[in-house]
């Protein structure tokens, strides 16, 4: 498991390029895991024009809303806006299993409130926390 601890005010979409080297997705025979997903699927604090450029480039498909600022800054543009990004609502409802699982960890609470004051306690806490739901499922 690959758990990525930032400050709380970085932006998501700074962080992202480290949590993207740090998938592993399981192979169903034998062999390393592979390191680059069939699909990203995130929320709208994903969605820049700089990590689709990323995705596409290594050829990852992307799931991810496009903000209302970004809507009305293409529209404003008009025909050299470009094209809206591919976006299927039925994959994004897939998005709803991380949620719960982040809710399911706020349960705890010194996840919630963040009690400990260094990222090796926190990262351990999500560590154990997430091993115990793992261990009562």
């Amino acid at each position: 498991m690959s758990v990525v601890l930032t400050p709380g005010n970085v932006n998501d979409c700074t962080a992202f390029p480290k949590v993207l080297s740090q998938i592993a997705v399981p192979r169903s025979g034998p062999g390393r895991p592979r390191c680059r997903p069939d699909r990203v699927i995130a929320d709208k604090a994903y969605s820049s024009a700089a990590i689709r450029r990323s995705l596409r480039r290594r050829g990852i498909a992307a799931t991810i809303p496009e903000r209302a600022d970004q809507q009305a800054g293409r529209t404003r543009r008009g025909s050299r806006g470009g094209r809206p990004p591919a976006f299927d609502p039925v994959v994004h409802r897939r998005r709803n299993v991380v949620e719960r699982c982040i809710n399911r960890l706020k349960q705890w609470r010194g996840i919630a409130t963040r009690f400990d004051k260094l990222a090796r306690n926190f990262r351990a806490a999500i560590v154990l926390v997430t091993a115990l739901f793992w261990i009562n499922a």
